[in-house]
């Protein structure tokens, strides 16, 4: 059942074979290729450049003048985020982002109910001080079965404090406020155009949002750095 669910984000697009016989596919309009590349006039392709990311409030990490960005569409309550998370980017983000050779920005495609969303909010709460990606590692080191309750909105508050040098107090008042929820609703659809129906799924592209190659799933270390060796080389 898992790994269908996994799968199932791949549809609409087209799959090359990478050298580790694993599944790629550049994304275009409506996710077709356009001579090998994406098709850099599709108003949704364009919405994934870095500078853009950036001035829609993403959480980012890494090299703002990196030539390659990588883009996660996540859900924390996602157990193939969770491999991720702990499995691949650790990995990654010593290769690559540590390094300045690659930023990185995480978008959520929060789709498996209300727990999902609230803890996406919660999570640009506290990127709001500059403290998203130890939340994003606190909420995956708490993760349980999905909607089973572990991401309540009471619980996430709990999390905060477990975030060195988070003011929970102005954490709380943003959270409860909903202030965040316009722009994950705008994540949510904009995973939704790119035809993406699970998670997680990851976009390794040039900065600009040219040359941008879907990869479907949390899929070893092993793929990942084929896939950015090449968007470095190139």
């Amino acid at each position: 059942m898992k790994q269908s669910r996994q799968r199932k984000g791949g549809r609409k697009a087209i799959k090359y074979i990478l050298p580790a016989l694993i599944a790629v596919a550049l994304i275009g309009s409506v996710l077709a290729a356009t001579g090998g590349r994406a098709n850099t006039g599709n108003n949704t392709a364009q919405s994934l450049t870095f500078s853009n990311l950036v001035a829609s409030g993403s959480a980012v990490k890494g090299n703002p003048a990196a030539k390659v960005t990588l883009i996660e569409f996540g859900d924390f309550q996602c157990d193939f985020c969770h491999r991720y998370a702990n499995a691949t980017y650790p990995q990654i983000d010593q290769q690559y982002v540590g390094t300045g050779l690659i930023n990185v920005v995480f978008k959520h495609f929060a789709w498996y109910g209300q727990d999902s969303v609230n803890a996406a909010e919660a999570s640009l709460c506290a990127n709001e001080q500059g403290k998203f990606w130890q939340y994003h590692d606190v909420l995956y080191q708490n993760q349980k079965a999905i909607n089973s309750g572990w991401a309540s909105k009471d619980n996430l508050k709990g999390f905060a404090s477990q975030v060195q040098g988070l003011d929970t107090s102005k954490f709380n008042s943003c959270f409860d406020s909903g202030k965040y929820s316009s722009q994950v609703n705008a994540d949510i659809s904009l995973a939704k155009s790119l035809g993406f129906q699970g998670t997680p799924q990851f976009i390794v592209e040039h900065s600009d949002g040219t040359k941008q190659t879907l990869i479907p799933g949390a899929y070893p270390a092993s793929t990942f750095q084929q896939v950015i060796d090449k968007a470095l080389s190139s």
